[in-house]
Formats: structure tokens, C-alpha cells, sequence
């Protein structure tokens, strides 16, 4: 009976887990740096046909605003240099969904050899909405030292990419 329970325990649990192929896995190798870092919150939409919702569905159907966090992505090139990604992730009842996607081409134009990426803080929690990370980066692979440039997102979503001043 007990090797029984073991078996079906294991085919349980490996139905649920994906299957690679030996040598394949479902990240990149060409990633070398991912942060998550910050959030973003929209107002809940509201109905257009809210005057004719009846008070009992009113209140059991709140709108739920859309909230979610960034994530910036170092993706190593053929070449050696690296694109950097921004994503904005939305959370959802069915887990996280990408709701943007793009390569900052501020980074791109640099040909960046980058070295590391940090969020603000390591907490993983901000007061404000938006994001600041810093990308540690060298424009020639044999310098010693890397540059340090900042992504910032403010509160209403505009992108600002800078050389960071100490």
C-alpha cells in the first residue's frame, strides 16, 4: 500500500512540473542579470453600465485596480555586449503577466558590457510607485572600472536614463 501512495505521490507531482529536454531549460543562458524592482498601480476601469448595477452586485464587485512591478533585464549579445530590457509585470490572480516590453535603446546606442544591476533597495519594498535601479556597466571590456548609469521611472511612468553622479 505504501509503495502505492509513493507512486501515485510521484506521478502527481511530475504532471505538474514541465518537462525539458536534457540541455534545455526555460530561461536563456544569454541572461546574465534580471532585477525586479519597484511597482506601478492603475485605478480600477470602471463599468459605463454602473447606473444599472443593483445595490447587491455593487457591493460584491468592487474594481479592482491593476498593480504590478518592473523588471530589468541584461541579455548578452553575440558580441559580448549586452540589451537591456524593461518589462512591466502585471500580478494576477493567475500569476504574473507581461504587460510591456522593450529594449532601451539609451543602453543599446553604449555597446555596454554590463558588470551587475541593483535595485535601490534590497527590501523589495518602496513607498512610491515607480523604479530606480542602477546598471553598473563598462563601454570597453578591458577598463577597470564600470560606469554606473540610473533607470528611474517616476510615479506617471516616464523613463529617465542618466549617468549617475556620486
Amino acid at each position: 500500500m505504501k509503495r502505492a501512495l509513493t507512486a501515485a505521490l510521484a506521478i502527481l507531482l511530475l504532471a505538474g512540473t514541465p518537462a525539458f529536454a536534457e540541455g534545455e531549460s526555460p530561461v536563456s543562458e544569454a541572461i546574465t542579470f534580471v532585477v525586479s524592482t519597484g511597482f506601478w498601480e492603475e485605478p480600477a476601469e470602471t463599468d459605463g453600465d454602473a447606473a444599472t448595477a443593483t445595490s447587491e452586485t455593487t457591493a460584491t464587485k468592487k474594481p479592482v485596480p491593476r498593480r504590478g512591478y518592473y523588471k530589468l533585464i541584461a541579455v548578452r549579445q553575440k558580441d559580448g555586449t549586452a540589451q537591456i530590457h524593461l518589462q512591466q509585470i502585471e500580478a494576477t490572480a493567475d500569476g504574473p503577466k507581461i504587460v510591456s516590453s522593450t529594449v532601451l535603446e539609451e543602453f543599446s546606442a553604449l555597446k555596454p558590457y554590463v558588470t551587475d544591476i541593483r535595485p535601490e533597495n534590497s527590501s523589495g519594498v518602496t513607498a512610491q510607485p515607480g523604479l530606480f535601479a542602477t546598471v553598473h556597466l563598462k563601454t570597453d571590456p578591458k577598463a577597470t572600472e564600470p560606469e554606473s548609469w540610473t533607470v528611474l521611472i517616476d510615479d506617471i511612468g516616464e523613463i529617465k536614463i542618466e549617468r549617475a553622479t556620486n
